[in-house]
């Protein structure tokens, strides 16, 4: 799988990935390096906190929708 990085060195990375981890917005990836490259862990935030929506999660087809491309 591949993803791309904007010219500001920005990541989106595809829907079931996301979902795989279980990431929401405001949530961080923590990258842990080692011999073989790196490795993506999730960081929850903090639950009290509320959550903003995140449209391009919930179903249609954007940009970031793999079967799209």
């Amino acid at each position: 799988m591949l993803v791309k990085i904007t010219p500001k060195r920005h990541v989106t990375f595809p829907r079931r990935v996301l979902h795989a981890l279980g990431v929401r917005p405001g949530d961080q990836i923590e990258l842990t390096g080692g011999p073989d490259g790196f490795a993506l862990r999730p960081r929850q935030a903090d639950p009290t906190r509320p959550v903003p929506s995140w449209p391009k999660l919930v179903g249609g087809s954007g940009p970031d929708d793999e079967e799209a491309l």
